[in-house]
């Protein structure tokens, strides 16, 4: 029978109970709190409570404090909210096994992903196998259809379209048009373009953008969502090369400025996060590195320092030095 658990929907045997169930969900021997229909279950009433259709249950757990988000400065994209603000991408990782851990590890709520044919006319083993929906499921994470691969914008509003229809009438998107296969910068001119067919089609427009501050403002005036500025050349790893007009981008922006592509290491997501962005989007940076899995870890820690430090304000540059200590009751 169908239930709801800490807001997704998960399956149960009939007439089991609640520590029956507790079991089932792998939580047999930790210590959780538990609230059936609205209301908290004692732990000895736990083997008495029975589990009907329908029922919606809330499992907590004690964690490490420190990183909990309050409402007033979550990531709000549209009409959704994230606690996390760290965005991943789920190309050139070695396997499935490796996408998922990774993923996992970051605490991205977000994943990007893209739009391709399918493989069973050349291949008709390929429609059994498993693939990247069972291991980044839209009950679980906030799925970010892409345009990746798109040179003109007719290509973009298609692959989009097509993306709606596959995830059952999502409309968040992000949306990229490339000028060149070398560079893959934007065509911003087709961009533009594909951005206003989208937005007037129902589309939430996430939108990948030279740091052009002027592109920027025009791309927000159509309605786009979330503009998405390149730090460098996607998949470089070089980091923000333009960290002044990335500021101008900020400064000026009304929705959610989110770093995309050529972030290599931690300290390339700190220094976006410390700008003043409202999130970092990689995928490379991650599936490319010695341990991804460990990776991932550091980019999660990375955004999060990276935003209390913009938060806290940093200390003023000086020229010379500024001493710590009072200078005044020296022993000598």
């Amino acid at each position: 029978m169908q239930i709801e658990v800490n807001g997704a929907p998960a399956e149960c045997a009939e007439h089991a109970t609640l520590a029956q169930l507790i079991v089932d969900l792998g939580y047999g021997d930790q210590r959780i709190a538990v609230e059936h229909n609205g209301q908290i279950v004692p732990r000895d009433k736990h083997p008495e409570t029975l589990i009907a259709p329908g029922d919606t249950l809330e499992i907590v757990h004690a964690i490490g404090g420190g990183q909990a988000v309050s409402e007033s400065d979550t990531l709000r994209i549209g009409e959704r909210r994230f606690e996390s603000r760290l965005l991943v991408g789920t190309g050139k990782y070695a396997d499935l096994d490796e996408t998922e851990a990774a993923i996992g590890a970051s605490g991205a709520e977000i994943v990007t992903l893209a739009i391709r044919r399918t493989p069973a006319l050349t291949d008709p083993e390929a429609a059994k196998q498993r693939n990247l929906l069972d291991v980044i499921p839209p009950t679980k994470y906030t799925l970010l259809p892409n345009t990746a691969g798109c040179y003109t914008a007719d290509e973009a509003v298609r692959t989009c379209r097509m993306a709606r229809e596959l995830l059952d009438g999502h409309n968040l998107v992000k949306l990229e048009v490339l000028g060149d296969k070398k560079t893959l910068y934007p065509d911003m001119a087709e961009t533009l373009v594909a951005a206003r067919q989208l937005v007037d089609d129902g589309f939430e427009v996430m939108v990948y953008t030279s740091d052009d501050p002027i592109a920027a403002r025009r791309l927000e005036e159509i309605g786009c969502v979330a503009i998405m500025p390149l730090a460098g050349p996607i998949g470089s790893g070089l980091g923000i090369q333009n960290r002044y007009n990335v500021i101008e981008i900020v400064e000026h922006a009304n929705v959610p400025v989110i770093v995309d592509a050529g972030v290599g290491t931690a300290s390339d997501a700190a220094i976006a996060m410390e700008l003043g962005c409202d999130g970092v989007l990689m995928n490379t940076a991650i599936a490319q590195a010695g341990k991804p899995v460990l990776m991932a870890q550091a980019m999660r820690h990375a955004v999060i320092a990276g935003r209390q430090a913009f938060l806290a304000g940093r200390m003023p540059r000086r020229r010379y030095a500024s001493a710590s200590s009072p200078m005044s009751g020296l022993p000598f």
